[in-house]
């Protein structure tokens, strides 16, 4: 159980600096390499783009062809690369917990893997037209989708905070967090969120109270069920006592 907003917050800005990273590349190799993607482009769509265009032509210059390439083309490309992103961060924030590794950085690699692996399946990492800027964008690619991975791992732990929850006293009381059962575990929850959380007892223990510590508040420390606030990393411990 991760936070689904706090995943998709840290993806829309991470999300956002890797596919345009990768646009602004395309769009440098793109002029760098332009005379030998003019020859491409009239090679590979000659009844389309033709080197000029005269008043009765049916083909548009190769140098408005090009134009399209990078102002229409490219800026498409990125943009499904960011919704691809988006979907995965959601995806990142609620199974956060179930992602491989024990550091935001490392589960934050695992997404990178499976973004990048997409948009290679997808043909959306860039324009290849020359064996030289084939390399240049792999090489590219791979220093970018790590540099993603770990953005996206710090962002989402900027965004979120972890509460471990414990059950203490007489005997076990189940911890349930907005109706799951958490009892000794620790999970990640969007900072500044508030949940409904409710100690579960058995039959020969009784709900005592709750006591807390870090950044975690409880509306009412008494209640059996009330609210948790997190505000920061920290503890919610419920105590049990023997029944009477």
């Amino acid at each position: 159980m991760g936070s689904f907003f706090a995943g998709v917050k840290a993806g829309t800005l991470a999300g956002t600096a890797y596919v345009g990273g990768l646009a602004a590349f395309n769009v440098l190799l793109l002029y760098a390499f332009r005379p030998e993607v003019l020859a491409l482009i009239t090679e590979s769509y000659p009844t389309a783009c033709a080197p000029t265009a005269g008043p009765n032509a049916t083909a548009i210059a190769v140098g408005d062809c090009f134009s399209s390439v990078v102002a229409v083309y490219v800026p498409f490309v990125a943009f499904i690369g960011f919704f691809i992103a988006i979907a995965y961060s959601g995806v990142f924030g609620i199974a956060y917990e179930a992602f491989p590794g024990k550091s935001p950085s490392v589960k934050g690699m695992v997404l990178a893997v499976l973004v990048g692996g997409t948009l290679l399946v997808l043909n959306l990492v860039g324009v290849e037209f020359d064996p030289v800027a084939r390399v240049a964008v792999t090489s590219f690619f791979l220093v970018w989708t790590f540099v993603y991975g770990t953005l996206m791992g710090r962002l989402y732990k900027r965004y979120t905070r972890e509460v471990r929850f414990v059950s203490k006293g007489e005997g076990p009381l189940k911890i349930m967090v907005d109706g799951r059962d958490r009892t000794g575990r620790t999970r990640t929850f969007a900072l500044r969120s508030s949940h409904e959380v409710r100690a579960v007892a058995g039959g020969k223990e009784a709900f005592k109270g709750w006591s807390v510590s870090g950044g975690v508040k409880v509306e009412d420390p008494s209640s059996y069920e009330t609210t948790m606030d997190v505000e920061g990393d920290g503890v919610l411990v419920a105590q049990s006592a023997a029944r009477s």
